[in-house]
């Protein structure tokens, strides 16, 4: 079958991906200045041609939050900035377990454990390292979800322990192209993150990294970031879209609200899906304050299959429930191969129980100083 919008830009790209070819950044470039109409359309298509149809959830925990010695510029957990979050150490790994069960009853696949600090370290801080592992085994044996974590720089030790403790995927995100990330961080490069993604690969572990939008780079950037993760291998790219913490340098810089409108959400999600026919795209943190109510569906028709459902790191998501039906109305349909849920039932716990604690995040209500 030939797809054809008309466009010879965009029909042109969409035959070659479904030949198994790999565009590159200027294909990237070409595409991310077409009808943002014809872009969703075609990666629409090619997701239904890759994909299996469904929509794949994941939820994180917030295992160990604030006082990070990396400037983030984006970040309400750096040490550097007076964001008034509260900070905890890394939490009891029953606490996570606990966190992940939430999440596995609300329809996540994906479990991740995420941590706000450069890296975890097995020689610099044991007790936490061990606590990370219990973590890890927790979930891994007492929930159908799979168990992922963010866990900053690794060492090629670490990584191999934490593959033969199941670890599913690593996440590592890039945040945005090589040329503006100097804009965003001082304290370590964007070398440094993708010698880290190389680190977990190597080790065995499945590779999720990806972006944040509106942090005020260019459309250009947005390309070459999805094209820098092409050469890294990754299986699942998250997007996430900036809410901005006051305190935070970005929250300064752009005025309390992300530079990127609904359109360019939508045709750069599309752009990602034909640079990365193959991978889930992760519509994550920020949709609900950058999107309307009635908008947050269109990514789904543009190429996206992936979500992260709960809450976030440091501010609150939106129901599992009302997830779900976001899903829905983009005409898919809720991943279970992991964990086998009924999504009925979670629409309507959802609407039963308007306080109902979300899956994780922010959710754990952890409020200790540490």
């Amino acid at each position: 079958m030939v797809y054809e919008t008309g466009n010879r830009t965009i029909d042109d790209a969409v035959r070659r991906v479904l030949d198994g070819e790999r565009l590159d950044r200027r294909d990237g470039l070409a595409l991310i200045a077409q009808p943002v109409e014809d872009l969703a359309a075609a990666a629409d298509y090619v997701r239904s041609q890759f994909g299996d149809g469904t929509v794949d959830a994941c939820s994180i925990v917030n295992a160990k939050a604030g006082n990070c010695a990396e400037d983030c510029g984006f970040c309400a957990q750096s040490a550097h900035f007076d964001t008034g979050i509260d900070t905890h150490g890394f939490l009891d790994p029953e606490e996570i377990l606990e966190a992940a069960k939430r999440a596995e009853r609300d329809g996540a696949q994906r479990f991740g454990i995420v941590v706000a600090e450069k890296g975890v370290s097995k020689e610099r801080r044991p007790d936490e390292w061990e606590d990370v592992l219990r973590a890890i085994r927790l979930v891994r044996d007492e929930t159908d979800v799979e168990v992922d974590a963010s866990l900053g720089i690794l060492t090629e030790e670490e990584a191999e322990i934490l593959a033969d403790e199941g670890l599913n995927h690593y996440n590592h995100n890039v945040e945005t192209s090589p040329n503006y990330f100097p804009e965003i961080v001082d304290t370590h490069s964007f070398e440094d993150r993708v010698h880290t993604l190389e680190v977990a690969r190597e080790a065995g572990m499945d590779l999720c990294a990806g972006v944040i939008l509106g942090m005020g780079e260019s459309p250009t950037d947005r390309v070459d970031a999805a094209v820098a993760l092409q050469d890294v291998g990754i299986s699942s790219l998250p997007v996430n879209i900036l809410n901005p913490v006051a305190g935070t340098p970005l929250a300064e810089d752009l005025g309390g609200s992300a530079d990127i409108t609904t359109e360019e959400i939508v045709e750069t999600i599309a752009v990602y899906r034909l640079l990365h026919p193959e991978a889930r795209v992760r519509l994550t943190g920020g949709r609900e304050v950058n999107l309307d109510a009635d908008e947050q569906h269109l990514p789904f028709e543009a190429g996206a299959d992936g979500m992260l459902t709960g809450d976030y790191l440091t501010t609150e998501g939106q129901s599992p429930g009302d997830d779900i039906e976001i899903v829905e109305r983009a005409g898919l349909e809720p991943n279970t191969e992991a964990n086998d849920f009924d999504p009925e039932a979670v629409k309507e716990r959802t609407a039963d129980d308007a306080a109902v604690d979300t899956a994780a995040g922010t959710a754990t209500e952890v409020q200790t100083d540490d």
